[in-house]
This record gives C-alpha cells, sequence and structure tokens, in this order.
C-alpha cells in the first residue's frame, strides 16, 4: 500500500534512515579491527601508543576499511543512478567481494603515498630555511591526495578500469574539477566535524553512508559532464567528416601507412586525460555492472 501526504512523506524518511543506517552497520561491522584500534587510539597517553595505533590502523586499512568503503559507495550509486529499491544486503556483500582486490591493492597504494607525503611534511616543517616553504606544497599535494581518495572508491564502484588508470583518473578529476573538489571536501569536513564533535551517535549510524553519497553525487556530475563533452565532440568529428569526405580519406590513408611505425591508435586514444571511456558500463537504471563483475579484469 502507498501511503499519501503527510503520511507518505513520513515512510519516506523513515524509509531512507533505515537504508542509511543499515548500510552504515555494515560499513562498521566489515571495518571493525581499523575502529577499535581508533579507539583505542583516542584513549593513547603517550606519543609512542599514539604511533603504534595509526601504524596498525594503516597495516589494516586496506584489507577492512578500503573494501568495505568500496562496497558502501556501490550502493550510494545504486541509489544515485535511480535504484533506491536495491536490495541492500545483497549489493553491498556483492560490491565487497567483486572489488575486494583492486580496494586492497589501491589501498596499500594509497597508504604508501600518504606515509611519503607525511614524512616529507614532517622533514620540511622542520627546515627554518627556504625549505620550509616546501611543506605548503607537500600539505597541498596531501589535500589533492585525499580528494581523489573518494573519486577513488566512485571510479571503482562505477567503471571496470583497471587499477593505476582509477587511481590515474581520480588524481586528473581531483586537479580538473577544482571547485567540485574544493566543494566535495567542505561538505566531507562538515559531515566529520558535526559526527566527532556534535552528535556523535552519526558514527555507526549515517558518518559512513552520508560521505558516500556526497561523494558518488560529486563524481556522478563530473562524469556526466566529461560524457557530454564527449559526445559534442564525437557530434563535431561526424559533422566534420560528412562535410569533408575526401579529407578524412586522406587522414585514413595517412594513419595506415604509419601504422607499422607508431602505437595503434585505439592504444593511444587510451591516454587521454580522464576520459574514463574503455570500460564504462554504468548508466541511471542500468545494472551491467553487477552482471559482469566475473569478467572483470584484474589490476
Amino acid at each position: 500500500m502507498e501511503f499519501r501526504g503527510l503520511m507518505g512523506g513520513l515512510y519516506r524518511i523513515t524509509e531512507w534512515i533505515m537504508r542509511l543506517s543499515v548500510i552504515n552497520l555494515l560499513w562498521v561491522l566489515c571495518s571493525l579491527p581499523f575502529f577499535l584500534l581508533g579507539l583505542i587510539l583516542l584513549q593513547a597517553q603517550t606519543s609512542d601508543q599514539v604511533f603504534q595505533m595509526f601504524f596498525l590502523m594503516c597495516v589494516v586499512s586496506p584489507f577492512t576499511l578500503f573494501p568495505s568503503t568500496t562496497a558502501m559507495f556501490s550502493v550510494a550509486r545504486k541509489w544515485l543512478t535511480g535504484e533506491e529499491d536495491a536490495p541492500l544486503l545483497k549489493t553491498f556483500f556483492r560490491g565487497y567481494k567483486s572489488n575486494f582486490l583492486q580496494s586492497m591493492l589501491g589501498g596499500l597504494i594509497y597508504i604508501i603515498l600518504g606515509v611519503i607525503l607525511y614524512t616529507n611534511y614532517r622533514f620540511y616543517g622542520g627546515q627554518s630555511n627556504t625549505f620550509g616553504i616546501l611543506r605548503f606544497l607537500v600539505l597541498s599535494l596531501s589535500v589533492i591526495l585525499a580528494i581523489s581518495l573518494f573519486h577513488f572508491f566512485s571510479i571503482l564502484s562505477h567503471l571496470h578500469m583497471k587499477l593505476l588508470q582509477i587511481i590515474k583518473n581520480a588524481l586528473l578529476i581531483t586537479i580538473g574539477s577544482p571547485i567540485r573538489s574544493l566543494s566535495l571536501i567542505v561538505l566531507i569536513s562538515v559531515i566529520v566535524y558535526i559526527s566527532f564533535f556534535k552528535f556523535t551517535f552519526l558514527i555507526p549510524f549515517f558518518m559512513g553512508s552520508l560521505i558516500a553519497i556526497v561523494s558518488f553525487w560529486h563524481f556522478n556530475l563530473i562524469f556526466g559532464k566529461l560524457q557530454m563533452k564527449q559526445q559534442e565532440l564525437l557530434e563535431k568529428e561526424a559533422e566534420t567528416a560528412e562535410a569533408d569526405p575526401e579529407s578524412e580519406k586522406k587522414q585514413d590513408g595517412s594513419e595506415d601507412e604509419h601504422e607499422t611505425s607508431t602505437e595503434p591508435k585505439a592504444l593511444r586514444s587510451e591516454e587521454t586525460p580522464a576520459d574514463l571511456r574503455g570500460e564504462a558500463t554504468s548508466s541511471p537504471g542500468n545494472d551491467q555492472r553487477e552482471s559482469e563483475h566475473t569478467k572483470k579484469e584484474q589490476p
């Protein structure tokens, strides 16, 4: 039975509260070792204890936090692409299983890059000469890396790509869309601040799912804009080919002559920054991603 009016609105609100809380609880449970170490970290009294707990969190996060976060993003993708009634448990654990390896390896790469940037920041921060200014550059790179991490989860849950392609495109999207990137990090910072310092009950029930929705919403806007630009470019190329077919034939002949001495055209086209085309399978209401997980290339 479908409710209307005030009762319908209340029903929708409670339904979404249930959805967000269920996915967030699954995220916390699948990342339980990471969060337990985080609780111990908050109770640490010495710098050595803080370092040890932080080190252990970095070790376990690629195997727990990253796969569960990708699974949570898979559910957020369903919601934001028109499949609000997708089964929560099935979608979550399917995304967890199918993306586990890439999530784990991507987590290791991001952890290593984060440690390198942190080490450089500590080194340049202790310099009193001109080199001390470089810590601001390292800090900027750290912010870019942090924002690209959320795009990494969105791309991984949305597209079929090799691991290095996902990381590359996540970085290029972050740099190529500075306004969206700033908006994303500001909103996530607000959610984290409210969750930790205002309403701590949001952490186990809503914090992660809200971050996933905000992150994928930003990515979906950027991805849609890139698709529109690509479509416009293809239409212009088609119009040019119709207007001057002779030049197209000459161009094709020229490419055939140089085929043996240069890289194949298909390979060169994959180098287009942030094109996100090669193995894109998703669109509103499209469930092709899940049906092709068994065929997905491993990194």
